[in-house]
């Protein structure tokens, strides 16, 4: 009996449950990753130096890299001019419920041609300077982080996945925004809104620190002001630069480490299953998996089911995109907190771009 599927299979179920359920792993979840990666790439005998060359002649990692790094340093700068921009938008007459739909799809869209980094970059600075409760932060950034995992998909220069997809399927730069671009865009409205009602529904927020002088038996802490931290030490922003760097590292790994099962046991479902079995993607790097599964012999309906699949489910859990580690690691998002709002959204996603897609 081969024991390496089973050795896949229990570093999986680790990956999915040890950060819910241990702190240490939850606040190391890159190097956690790491080692998970490691290990199953050891598994399959696919650890080599040859290997570690291809890793390490990545350009997006390096891209992303530093990215996060001049970012950091951009935002730490900037911090109070960009405060005082959003302070002057929450006092005018334009609605905070607007303001979010509008960074929600704006930042889903233009991730196509920023980059899902630099949009999750954008996303956490100005969420992070507005007084909403952290709660509330964090549902909007996991919500806009949906938006731009699926906006990022638009072109090829978006995110890895779209441009491995173009090139195994030997399409042109609006091959996503012809085939797909009706569901994405779609679907990053969908989510503004979502943004747009819950903020309306539930998040409290204080337009001016004047406010509490106004009316002094409010309590600030009641709206979060507590929350807005200080502003990013440099030891900070390069510990979570190399996390960043640490955690493409282990995307690789993972990639690599579960190509066998990919190949064995998932690109032989059939389009519905492969459609709800990328939501391995939540965990695992969706490029790797469109790596995988995609081919040229495919019909449309199932190349839609796939990337669909791939694309929706990037944003249940936090190593399901890069946006999602981002954000997480700026705002200090612990994994269950993630999946308490990522899980629904992504599986109601899920249900209905389904009954788009196979039954109408």
């Amino acid at each position: 009996m081969d024991i390496v599927p089973i050795l896949l299979i229990i570093i999986l179920a680790l990956i999915f449950v040890l950060p819910f359920i241990s702190k240490t792993v939850e606040h190391n979840l890159e190097f956690f990753l790491f080692g998970a990666g490691l290990l199953a790439t050891i598994a399959v005998g696919a650890l080599s130096k040859e290997f570690i060359f291809v890793i390490l002649e990545n350009k997006f990692m390096y891209f992303i890299t530093a990215a996060v790094f001049i970012a950091g340093f951009v935002f730490k700068y900037t911090r109070d001019y960009l405060k005082i921009l959003i302070d002057k938008v929450m006092m005018s007459r334009l609605p905070i419920e607007l303001f979010i739909f509008l960074i929600i799809v704006i930042l889903g869209l233009v991730s196509s041609i920023i980059t899902a980094i630099v949009s999750a970059l954008v996303l956490v600075e100005i969420i992070n300077l507005t007084h909403f409760k952290r709660k509330d932060k964090i549902n909007i950034v996991i919500i806009a982080c949906f938006s731009i995992g699926l906006g990022a998909a638009l072109t090829p220069i978006g995110e890895p996945l779209t441009t491995i997809v173009v090139s195994r399927l030997g399409e042109g730069f609006f091959y996503f925004i012809n085939t797909f671009g009706l569901l994405i865009i779609s679907g990053v409205f969908a989510l503004g809104i979502l943004g747009a009602v819950y903020t309306a529904k539930y998040c409290k927020y204080i337009k001016a620190r004047t406010y509490k002088e106004a009316q002094p038996d409010i309590e600030m802490e009641e709206f979060g002001e507590e929350e807005l931290e200080e502003v990013e030490r440099f030891h900070e922003i390069l510990l979570r630069t190399f996390k960043i760097f640490i955690f493409i590292i282990a995307l690789e790994l993972l990639g690599e480490g579960f190509k066998p099962l990919i190949n064995t046991y998932v690109i032989i479902l059939d389009s519905r299953l492969l459609y709800w079995g990328n939501m391995v993607s939540s965990i695992l790097d969706n490029a790797t998996l469109a790596s995988a599964e995609i081919s040229v012999k495919m019909s449309p309906k199932q190349i839609e089911s796939i990337l669909m699949g791939l694309l929706i489910s990037g944003g249940m859990l936090i190593p399901g995109n890069i946006p999602n580690i981002i954000s997480a690691s700026k705002l200090k998002i612990k994994s269950n907190e993630w999946a308490r709002v990522g899980l629904p959204i992504g599986l109601s996603l899920m249900a209905i771009y389904y009954v788009i897609i196979f039954v109408f």
